[in-house]
């Protein structure tokens, strides 16, 4: 008898009834549906769903086999058809959530593992080369000294807390690098983001200033970080995000401190500190330990200066109220960019 199998792509927002079997192989494998998945492969098996794996942009999630059909080249037609559909979608750099017992399988598939959260989840990429290559990057803007510090900043936009945080930073460290988040996910764009934390930090000494990457806070090292409707984060998510900074950022760049303002607002943001603590700190590592420094939020008026805040304003045009909680680059950027058009909306306080 020859086995015909048909692979196909649905998407999640499919009203017939292919994502409820998808759901249905999903939760037989222990998994649920990712919401952040944009399409799914699947394979069909006389009529019947077999196999699936989800696309999130450029990483790869929700991967599932019936039970009688593992161990078949069925999963490596799969892994090929799913690298073939992030290709057609222009991702070729490509990322992969698993446990951690199917990380034989997924070598399978061409991925490779970068970290793991014990007994939770493994990130993989479709390289064995890549972060290996970002760090080789890195390691050329190395600089000397005893106490080397870090700063994520995703600047939504750049305000005077963020200034605060990096000159307080700078003050006490050897040298300070300052990472920008790339991932394009807020209100403003990374390329202005970038712009206005360069314009804000450009009269500091012993600072350097990098360019985001898909390992620091993006979709796919930190889902999480950009679904604000949730109350808490996955630790896990954290984990790997941070991991990343430790085993390979840090030793990198001979960072011994990563410093963040106190988070008096965000329940995502003040749970990835607490988490920031454990992983780069405490948690068993082949990688040094990094010091997690909290310095107390800037505040005007006795109320911590934040993005959010900011955004608010701007949403309703208050570009005299900002002028106490952004630097001059940031308001000018704002007045030049939405008081002529006024396209601001309610949504500019959401994002």
């Amino acid at each position: 008898m020859i086995v015909v199998d048909e692979f196909a792509t649905i998407r999640p927002d499919d009203a017939s009834d292919e994502m409820v079997k998808v759901r249905s192989l999903l939760a037989a494998n222990h998994l649920g549906l990712d919401s952040q998945v944009e399409a799914f492969v699947v394979c069909r098996r006389d009529g019947r769903i077999v196999a699936c794996a989800g696309l999130d942009h450029n990483v790869i999630k929700c991967v599932a086999v019936a039970d009688e059909f593992r161990g078949e080249s069925l999963s490596l037609r799969l892994g090929s058809e799913a690298v073939k559909l992030a290709a057609e979608c222009g991702q070729f750099h490509l990322f992969l959530y698993s446990p951690p017992h199917n990380r034989p399988f997924f070598r399978g598939w061409g991925f490779y593992p970068l970290v793991e959260v014990p007994q939770l989840v493994v990130l993989m990429e479709n390289s064995p080369i890549a972060i290996h290559a970002y760090c080789d990057r890195l390691r050329q803007q190395r600089r000397p000294g005893r106490k080397i510090g870090g700063i994520v900043l995703n600047a939504n936009p750049f305000t005077l807390g963020h200034q605060y945080l990096v000159e307080r930073a700078a003050r006490v460290c050897d040298w300070l690098h300052v990472f920008v988040v790339r991932e394009d996910a807020s209100l403003f764009s990374y390329a202005d983001r970038f712009r206005l934390v360069e314009a804000g930090v450009k009269h500091l000494e012993r600072v350097s200033l990098h360019p985001g990457s898909e390992y620091i806070i993006s979709r796919a090292t930190f889902p999480g970080y950009f679904l604000k409707d949730r109350a808490l984060v996955d630790h896990s998510w954290a984990a790997i995000d941070l991991l990343l900074f430790r085993e390979y950022i840090a030793p990198a760049l001979g960072i011994s401190h990563r410093y963040v303002g106190t988070e008096p607002f965000d329940t995502v943001t003040e749970t990835y500190n607490a988490d920031m603590k454990h992983w780069l700190q405490y948690a068993a590592s082949s990688a040094a330990s990094v010091t997690v420094i909290e310095i107390p939020r800037a505040s005007v008026r006795d109320v911590p200066i934040s993005a959010s805040q900011v955004r608010r304003l701007l949403a309703r045009g208050e570009f005299p109220a900002m002028q106490d909680l952004v630097p001059a680059p940031t308001l000018q950027f704002l007045e030049r960019t939405f008081s002529a058009s006024r396209n601001v909306t309610k949504e500019t306080e959401r994002q």
